[in-house]
């Protein structure tokens, strides 16, 4: 099923992207807008209670397009241009599919991959509808669902994993990546794709707090923001376009995450901008006209997301992390001012850490743009706008830190403000954008500097001097070795993950049972010697998640007596065992006379009965 089902899969997407094509989409955006045209149309059904048919009809969809393509190729009508094969392409392609092979035997970990993403999509996947009042299972019962969604569909196809889910949505990354070379002057330029290249595989350095072996969205938000931006560049001549691929990118965006938010402002910010630089020659009368038509495209782009306020609203009487006014000025009634003091000055210490990876990745952004100014104005004597660009993203990253301190202070308990929970995997989202948009201003000023600037007359004479030539094949070959084992790193990092990851609770529940894939309420009491998972909830989540009920709780304390300890045991049907507890194994010799040490058990009057799967109960 995995291979046809990846099939299938690919087919109906390359049916979308060529479509796309032949309706003017950029072909190295036409892959990402391809996707968000699939979660679009994957949302509607899911909001009319339909996606049960959404799945069918988006594939069958894209499978026709495909059909479509390939009859109008064979009568030779609507052929669409060969881009050709470069550098970057070899490159993304290899190493996409050797990241996506060591993703696809990857298994999750991350706290909050129980908490929330990888139930959610296990929630759509089999249950085929958006959760409900009644589905207590989901806890965060406001996040949208865009790239759940997406993950769920590649899931129907190749089947439902833990690899399944992580390569559904690396494809979404990998698609948004590939549009970042649309940006570039000239492709046939090796320096420059291989620069491009080291800046994608430098971004997974700066998203090492949650890396591609997990389905949380902060590296995700930052990637398709970036797809964004290229698109309104692109299509800066093109209005239709342009005010199109705002709409579907700002929509799909605000999908994603509640904190999306931010994001869409820096889009919108562009978007509205570059409106009024292509008009700036007309009439006042043009001024009218661009306002008109950005109000018109933001209100466009808002519709899902107002949707989905309202849906979340009639739905449910209280969701955690909803966008509400009442819910910050009752948080910030209760958090007094020496509370929000303290988280400020906590976050001037992070931000002040040397030895934080983000403030790391400011500093290298910062330093290379200025050095690379430095480099080009001075020595090559050519006029740049990299200092400009360097102070406009440090406004960029100090609005978000203000924005970030709002959310610790409005959103959070204080208990976990206080301790910035999550700083390091926020920070890397804005890190990583401003990183992308600072390389595609980079390679594009560093092209304006070649000597020769005819696309046409450029080989490998069109150098200045010998010793140009040579710095130049030289740069491009160290810059090439370093993209290859920069992302060569992020591959063997995830390997090591994977190898080392045989002890940790998710897999050592894989270990005594068979997971459940029907929505029931069975009562499960998940037996973990660890008080910091049973704690934070971390153990419960995962039970959750695994057996699929809502009725599972983690115990780590069991210093009762033989008969409490009986009345315990007797309230729930099953009890899980992933590591060996000793408390609880002399209990349940002392009880049941029985020697138990991991493992899956129905609990009966009698003892525990060792199975090897849930029956689920309703």
């Amino acid at each position: 099923m995995i291979w046809w089902g990846l099939i299938v899969f690919s087919l109906a997407l390359i049916g979308y992207s060529g479509t796309l094509r032949y309706l003017g989409i950029n072909p190295y955006l036409s892959w990402i807008t391809a996707i968000m045209v699939e979660i679009i149309l994957l949302y509607i059904s899911a909001m009319l209670k339909i996606l049960e048919i959404g799945y069918f009809v988006v594939v069958i969809l894209g499978l026709l397009l495909f059909v479509g393509r390939l009859i109008f190729t064979f009568l030779g009508k609507g052929r669409l241009q060969f881009e050709g094969i470069h550098l970057f392409d070899i490159w993304m392609l290899a190493l996409g599919i050797a990241m996506a092979v060591v993703l696809f035997h990857s298994s999750l970990i991350h706290y909050d991959n129980f908490s929330h993403w990888a139930i959610i999509v296990k929630f759509l996947h089999f249950e085929a509808r958006l959760p409900g009042a009644a589905d207590t299972i989901i806890s965060f019962t406001s996040y949208p669902p865009a790239t759940s969604l997406f993950v769920a569909l590649f899931t129907k196809l190749v089947g439902f994993s833990d690899g399944s889910m992580l390569v559904g949505q690396f494809l979404i990354i990998w698609a948004a990546l590939y549009s970042l070379f649309a940006t570039l002057r000239d492709r046939t330029r090796g320096l420059m794709s291989t620069v491009m290249c080291l800046i994608i595989a430098l971004s997974f350095i700066f998203n090492i707090a949650i890396r591609l072996n997990n389905l949380l969205v902060d590296y995700v938000l930052p990637v398709l923001t970036i797809a964004a931006l290229v698109g309104i560049f692109v299509y800066r001549l093109q209005p239709k376009l342009l005010c199109a691929h705002t709409a579907l990118f700002v929509g799909g965006l605000l999908l994603v995450k509640n904190s999306a938010i931010f994001f869409v402002v820096i889009i919108l910010g562009y978007f509205l901008y570059t409106l009024f630089k292509v008009n700036n020659d007309k009439r006042w009368q043009s001024t009218v006209a661009v306002i008109g038509t950005f109000l018109g495209t933001t209100m466009i782009s808002f519709l899902p997301f107002i949707w989905w306020g309202i849906h979340v609203h009639r739905t449910f009487k209280v969701s955690k992390h909803e966008i509400s006014l009442k819910m910050y000025q009752h948080q910030f009634a209760t958090e007094g001012s020496d509370h929000i003091l303290k988280i400020g000055h906590k976050m001037l210490a992070a931000l002040s850490n040397i030895q934080s990876l983000s403030v790391q990745g400011v500093l290298l952004v910062n330093l290379v743009l200025f050095i690379s100014w430095l480099l080009i104005y001075k020595g090559l004597r050519h006029k740049n706008s990299l200092l400009k660009i360097m102070f406009g993203l440090d406004v960029i990253f100090l609005v978000y830190v203000f924005s970030l301190f709002g959310m610790y202070i409005f959103s959070m308990p204080y208990a976990e403000a206080i301790n910035l929970d999550g700083y390091e995997r926020y920070m890397s989202s804005i890190v990583v954008l401003n990183l992308f948009i600072a390389g595609i201003f980079l390679v594009r000023v560093m092209d304006q500097a070649l000597y020769e600037q005819r696309f046409e007359k450029r080989n490998l004479r069109s150098f200045k001097s010998l010793f140009s030539k040579n710095l130049y094949q030289m740069s491009t070959f160290i810059v090439l070795i370093f993209s290859i084992i920069a992302m060569l790193s992020e591959i063997n990092g995830t390997q090591f993950t994977n190898r080392f990851s045989g002890n940790q609770l998710p897999q050592q529940m894989k270990a005594i049972a068979q997971p459940t894939t029907k929505l029931n309420k069975a009562k499960i009491l998940v037996v973990d010697p660890h008080p910091i998972d049973v704690a934070d909830y971390y153990a419960g989540y995962v039970g959750k998640y695994y057996f699929f009920s809502d009725k599972v709780v983690a115990q780590e304390n069991f210093m009762e007596s033989p008969a409490q300890f009986q009345n315990n045991v007797q309230r729930y049907q099953y009890v899980a065992i992933p590591e060996y507890h000793h408390t609880f194994t002399v209990m349940t010799r002392k009880v049941y006379r029985q020697h138990i040490k991991i493992g899956l058990f129905k609990v009966t009057p009698q003892g525990l009965q060792r199975i090897t799967k849930v029956e689920p109960s309703n």
